[in-house]
């Protein structure tokens, strides 16, 4: 299924676009192959990603992005100019673990580490975290895999550093 992007812009002060990706759908995901995503633009041709993805690999809050703008009107992005040290991770719960489908207790279980981040649905309890370069990558990695061993929920580095590699 296609969603179907609206241009959208505003004329604040800080000139917030939305810059848009197309990508494959996956099985089990979400039926999208493109998301948008809120961003600063810098100049003509470059912005600054401002919330974290849902679906899109390889992009992370805070990073500049260089896109173009198509004949649609839309902004699409190109390739990433520079990267912001922040790291994407998709958490989801187990239905039949011990947060069920809770997007709220994913938050919770994650709130010490003060990782910022939104839910996709009620019906797809997705979470999507920003994880700031100077976080406790350890500490997060570590929860993160110790709620998957013990069924909370399932998760996925969407877009990470080499810090966290090494974390």
């Amino acid at each position: 299924m296609t969603l179907t992007p609206v241009p959208e812009r505003t004329t604040d002060a800080h000139d917030r676009i939305k810059i848009w990706y197309r990508f494959e759908p996956r099985d089990g995901w979400p039926p999208y192959d493109t998301e948008g995503l809120w961003a600063t633009r810098l100049s003509e041709d470059t912005a600054r990603v401002a919330n974290v993805p849902f679906l899109q690999d390889g992009v992370a809050e805070g990073e500049i992005v260089r896109f173009v703008t198509g004949a649609d009107g839309l902004y699409w992005a190109v390739e990433r100019v520079e990267a912001s040290g922040n790291c994407t991770i998709r958490v989801l719960p187990v239905p039949s673990g011990p947060l069920g489908r809770s997007a709220e207790a994913v938050h919770e279980k994650l709130a010490p580490f003060g990782l910022g981040g939104e839910s996709f649905s009620k019906d797809f309890p997705l979470v999507a975290l920003t994880v700031p370069a100077d976080a406790d990558l350890g500490g997060i990695k570590a929860l993160l895999i110790r709620g998957q061993e013990e069924g909370w929920w399932r998760f996925e580095t969407a877009c990470v550093t080499d810090a966290w590699r090494a974390a």
